[in-house]
């Protein structure tokens, strides 16, 4: 499962909308060996095109440095389908090329909504896996029950992301 705070995906989404109609490709990363993506790094689609993605070579030379100057490691290598749902595609599965990554795309092609799914490829094998977003800025202990001054009673309230 990837769990990914609501902030990074709503940073991925305005990445994937602002390129839009050529595809968005970049990185979160995370400590070496947590699984838990913590910086977004929006990258630039070399190939700027609408069916395909190419991260600049001197850039993800630049950037997978960085990453090992601070501990941390791809967790979430991302791009956007502009016309297709959000699905690997050969080209895809064929060029992935960390296998402890999570690969999430985001589907563009409703201007209203959001196609968004994540996937493990390792070996050419695509899985599916759930993705849980959450929202780091609430704390859902943070409010756990109020007490009104025209009422003895407790009225507990379930505090969650979203």
């Amino acid at each position: 499962m990837l769990s990914i705070d609501r902030s990074i995906i709503d940073a991925i989404v305005a990445h994937a909308r602002r390129d839009h109609p050529d595809e968005a490709c970049g990185v979160v990363a995370g400590p070496v060996g947590s699984d838990t993506p913590t910086r977004h790094i929006p990258m630039d689609n070399a190939a700027r095109s609408m069916t395909f993605y190419e991260f600049d070579s001197m850039e993800q030379l630049r950037v997978w440095r960085e990453m090992d100057d601070r501990d941390e490691e791809p967790v979430v290598i991302y791009h956007s389908h502009t016309a297709t749902e959000a699905y690997p595609s050969r080209t895809d599965v064929s060029f992935a090329g960390e296998p402890g990554a999570h690969y999430l795309l985001v589907s563009t092609r409703e201007s209203d909504t959001e196609e968004i799914r994540s996937f493990r490829i390792v070996d050419g094998v695509v899985t599916e896996e759930p993705v849980e977003i959450v929202d780091a800025a609430v704390d859902p202990h943070a409010v756990q029950s109020y007490m009104f001054g025209q009422s003895p009673a407790t009225v507990d309230y379930e505090c969650s992301g979203r």
